[in-house]
């Protein structure tokens, strides 16, 4: 499965989204990461269906939306409606399974998130289920994150359960993704890569950055 690139906007800059959206667009994006967080499964606070109705307006690339958010089953059906491609919630989160069906039913695709600290057993209801499996290596709720590496082992074993059973579903790393270690992500399975800071933030610019975490990670296939 070919490598992806979804860039984060948590970490772009809100007052010229617009126009930071357009350049990871242009810049070899291949999909776009919008992170919803509601304050109670998360501490933090982010955006709602309205803000992902205005990106879907700009943006052609596929969203890549990330509930955060305490019952994604009472709402995931507005992101559906917003225009949300891939829409993943957490295993962690009341009405994960019910909340998976209804994005299905609606013929979009569903993820189910891991957070770092959380078995990969719990994953197993899940598997035949999804279209992508998102592992966390930071705690979820803010971005600038540090990698935790220690969650690399998991990752692994993810990808050889989902080997295990024929699966084709991405598999999607999240958190604290840069340059530095897009390397071990892949090597451990990962074909997803989420980065905000990285392209957002980066020493250079945002199409660069992307060119940049790309390179790293297709290069430490090649040695593999």
């Amino acid at each position: 499965m070919e490598l992806l690139i979804s860039p984060s906007i948590l970490s772009a800059n809100f007052a010229r989204l617009d126009e930071q959206i357009k350049a990871a667009e242009q810049g070899g994006a291949d999909w776009l990461h919008v992170d919803v967080m509601d304050g109670h499964f998360v501490p933090n606070l982010t955006i709602g269906p309205q803000v992902v109705h205005d990106i879907r307006e700009v943006c052609s690339l596929p969203l890549d939306v990330h509930l955060m958010i305490e019952k994604p089953h009472t709402l995931a059906e507005q992101f559906v409606d917003a225009g949300g491609d891939y829409i993943t919630v957490h295993v962690e989160a009341d009405g994960a399974m019910e909340a998976i069906e209804l994005i299905k039913s609606r013929g979009k695709k569903a993820g189910i998130a891991i957070n770092p600290t959380t078995s990969h057993i719990t994953l197993e209801p899940y598997l035949e289920r999804v279209d992508m499996v998102v592992v966390m290596t930071v705690n979820p709720g803010f971005g600038g994150q540090r990698f935790m590496p220690e969650v690399l082992p998991k990752l692994s074993t993810i990808k050889k359960m989902m080997d295990m059973r024929g699966l084709t579903a991405y598999l999607e790393v999240d958190g604290g993704i840069k340059r530095e270690n897009a390397g071990e992500v892949v090597k451990a399975g990962a074909n997803v890569l989420v980065a905000g800071s990285a392209v957002f933030k980066g020493r250079g610019s945002i199409e660069e950055n992307i060119t940049d975490l790309r390179e790293a990670a297709q290069n430490a296939l090649k040695t593999s």
